[in-house]
This record gives structure tokens, C-alpha cells and sequence, in this order.
């Protein structure tokens, strides 16, 4: 994850919400960003990029410049960042921006933007430090699954609105959480197939679940099936070089055949909710600044 960036210089946060990261987790961050700041002597913006692992957190890298980042935290919390940092460059005071503590009742959710589909058949949709991305887009709203359902629509995934769900998961993402977003797609008519393993825990745990071949598994496999627009859904997480390699296979095509593809359990629990809130027409289009003068 990237910290807010002009944090450093203010007295307090601008925000303090964050959908995953605990309170302790956060304040760490606001901690390590300001020391390094003071310590660089930067005046202006700093990029910090961050991994958070068991609560621990790590600095992978800082950078005295802008990204990215910057607009999208800029239209979240309502503050003109890239301006005001430009006017401190220039010799003004951060003091006399007169910056407080928003508490903000709506959700931002930025998606990455993925040139994959132009390189066809060789493509490899790893992602890897660089993160290949091509740009970024925003889902906005008072609710967490209508905000990410917001993004994938600007990122250009499809949303189904029907039809079959895959789902393959590594052992250690079959808890409950991918039981309840598996209950709440079929309960919204979707059909669910699963490999072997996910399929006797979903089954398991009571849910209506086809077994269907891995691809080395012998056909027809779930690669066929994406082939053939059998699949408008894609859950699958893996571990180890070697579930990665047998995998991509899988991943392909469903790039190829713009079936949406999640590879991590928050973003299949997301995904379910998002679909949700599609189906019951919750994606009413707001101005950005209604969201901040209360007439969204």
C-alpha cells in the first residue's frame, strides 16, 4: 500500500478510516512517514510504499516526488494535495493551510488499470515489483461493495449479472468468509464449480458445488469451460511457484475471454458484495463534490 502522502507535514491525520488496517497498524505508518520525512529534509510531497504483513510493517521504499496516489487521495478527502504542497515548496507555511482531521463518511476504492489483453496468447498476468499498471481508476460511495462494485466497472471488468462461478482456492482461504460469498452469489442464481478440494469444502459446508478438472486434471478442464463461455467468474488463489506455473493456463484465458478473475480471498468477498450491490441498482453516479457537502 502507498501512506497518504502529505500526512508528514500535517498535525493530524486527514483520515483515519481504511477498510483492512488496524488503528495501531496505521499509526505506525503516520509514525515511520513522518521520521523519514524529517530525517530527508523533504519539503513538499514523498512517496512511501509499504507492505504490512501480521501487523508488522515494512518500508520497501521512499521516494521525495509525487504519484499517482496523490490525486486519488487528493478527490477522497476533499483537500487540493498537489497545490498545497507546490505553495510550501514555494516558501508558505503548512500552518497557514489551517489542515484538520476529516471524518469521512464514504468509501475510495482505487483500481489498477492492466494492459494485459494487448499482448495476447504470451501474456503472463503475474504481476511483479513494477505492477505493469497503465493507469488507475476511482469507485466512490457510501458503501464499501457499492465503491468496489463502482471500480471494477471503471477499470473495465465486466460485472455479471448471471451465470457460473469458479472457484479454486489454496487451503489456507477455505474459512468461512469465501463460504458466505459463495452462499450469497448462489442465492443470487449463479451456478458454482469448483476443483476437487474447494468443492468437498464447499460442499461441505452445505452449498450446491460441481467438481470440475484442473487443467492437468484431463478434459474437459476449467480452461475449456472459459473457452467455451461457460465461466463469467473467476476465485482463484494460489501458493508456491509451482501452483502459479499450473495456473496460468487458467489465468490466460480468462484475460483472453474477459471473464473477471480475483486472486486473492478479500477480493472474491468483495466481488460477491459488489455483484450484490450491482443487481439491486444501488450504482447511482454522484458528483464528487456532493460527497462532501452532504447531497449524495
Amino acid at each position: 500500500m502507498k501512506a497518504t502522502q502529505l500526512q508528514h507535514m500535517l498535525p493530524a491525520p486527514l483520515s483515519t478510516h481504511a477498510s483492512t488496517l488496524s488503528q495501531k497498524v496505521i499509526q505506525t505508518i503516520r509514525e515511520y512517514t513522518y521520521a523519514m520525512a524529517r530525517e530527508l529534509k523533504v519539503i513538499g510531497l514523498m512517496n512511501v510504499q509499504y507492505a504490512v504483513k501480521d501487523e508488522t510493517v515494512y518500508v520497501l521504499e521512499v521516494n521525495p516526488r509525487a504519484s499517482r496516489t496523490v490525486p486519488f487521495v487528493a478527490k477522497t478527502i476533499g483537500v487540493p494535495v498537489a497545490k498545497i504542497a507546490a505553495r510550501v515548496m514555494a516558501g508558505e507555511k503548512i500552518a497557514s493551510f489551517n489542515l484538520k482531521p476529516k471524518k469521512l463518511n464514504h468509501i475510495a476504492v482505487k483500481e489498477a488499470v492492466f494492459p494485459f489483453a494487448r499482448f495476447g496468447e504470451n501474456v503472463d498476468t503475474v504481476l511483479g515489483p513494477e505492477m505493469k499498471s497503465t493507469g488507475e481508476v476511482m469507485g466512490l460511495d457510501f458503501d464499501y461493495a457499492v465503491a468496489f462494485a463502482k471500480s471494477q466497472l471503471g477499470g473495465g471488468a465486466g460485472v455479471p449479472r448471471s451465470g457460473t462461478v469458479f472457484i479454486s482456492l489454496r487451503e489456507n482461504d477455505r474459512r468461512p468468509a469465501i463460504v458466505e460469498s459463495a452462499k450469497l452469489l448462489a442465492d443470487m442464481g449463479f451456478k458454482l464449480i469448483a476443483t476437487s478440494g474447494t468443492q468437498r469444502y464447499l460442499s461441505g459446508a452445505g452449498l450446491q458445488v460441481e467438481r470440475i478438472n484442473k487443467v492437468f486434471e484431463g478434459r474437459p478442464h476449467i480452461v475449456d469451460a472459459i473457452k467455451n463461455g461457460q465461466v463469467q467468474l473467476v476465485f482463484n488463489t494460489t501458493e508456491g511457484a509451482q501452483a502459479l506455473q499450473d495456473s496460468r493456463s487458467l489465468r490466460r484465458a480468462a484475460l483472453l475471454h474477459k471473464v473477471p478473475y480475483y486472486t486473492t480471498l478479500s477480493g472474491a468477498v468483495a466481488a460477491a458484495q459488489g455483484i450484490k450491490a450491482y443487481l439491486g441498482g444501488d450504482l447511482e453516479v454522484h458528483a464528487l463534490q456532493s460527497y462532501f457537502n452532504g447531497q449524495a
